[in-house]
């Protein structure tokens, strides 16, 4: 598995010395034994935690459809506490929390385990919280065509943890609604309840 930005001339060699170069740029001997495997490792976690940009979003889709259900029930479906991990594109810092996705279904529901894996999907990317959560909602109702859907993502940013500000139990809330969700406030109470229950 490459990086994306990777081009066939490029060697491993190369972006190992790349983070050889960071560490000395640190001010660390990248010569020392506890380091010599550093290289490697670091690239290794790295497309480990960018393997989102390796999953075609199309054929997941595509997988995504084989796993609707023909439905006759019309009650709120939430998948709550959906954990993730990104990295913020700012910083390229962490950030971590949990995703809840509330939908109406209209003539389809999604079988479950496809909900945390659209989350995987995009937060294995470097993301912010808010075009993370636009993507989860754009991409469920894509698919499902649901009569609205909400998702609320609650996140806490490495890049105000340990640098900047420092506050350490600062958490950032986004939502991102469509449908009935947005234009209908008993169903987008309905959800919250159901998410903070």
């Amino acid at each position: 598995m490459e990086f994306p930005w990777e081009s066939q001339e490029q060697t491993n060699k190369e972006h190992q010395d790349f983070v050889v170069r960071l560490l000395e740029e640190l001010g660390e001997d990248a010569s020392r034994p506890a380091l010599l495997d550093t290289p490697a490792r670091f690239l290794k976690a790295w497309r480990e935690m960018t393997r989102g940009y390796t999953m075609d979003v199309k054929l997941k889709a595509m997988e995504i459809e084989e796993s609707l259900f023909p439905t006759d029930t019309h009650g709120m479906i939430v998948v709550r506490d959906i954990e993730f991990h990104s990295l913020c594109e700012h910083h390229l810092l962490p950030f971590v929390g949990k995703v809840h996705v509330g939908y109406l279904p209209y003539k389809h529901t999604i079988g479950h385990s496809k909900i945390p894996r659209i989350v995987e999907m995009y937060a294995s990317r470097l993301q912010v919280q808010e075009r993370l959560g636009q993507q989860i909602c754009d991409a469920i109702a894509d698919v499902v065509q649901p009569k609205g859907i909400g998702v609320l993502i609650e996140g806490s940013h490495f890049c105000m943890l340990m640098r900047g500000v420092k506050k350490e139990h600062t958490t950032i809330t986004t939502s991102h609604l469509k449908g009935v969700f947005a234009e209908d406030a008993r169903t987008r109470q309905e959800f919250l309840q159901l998410v903070r229950n």
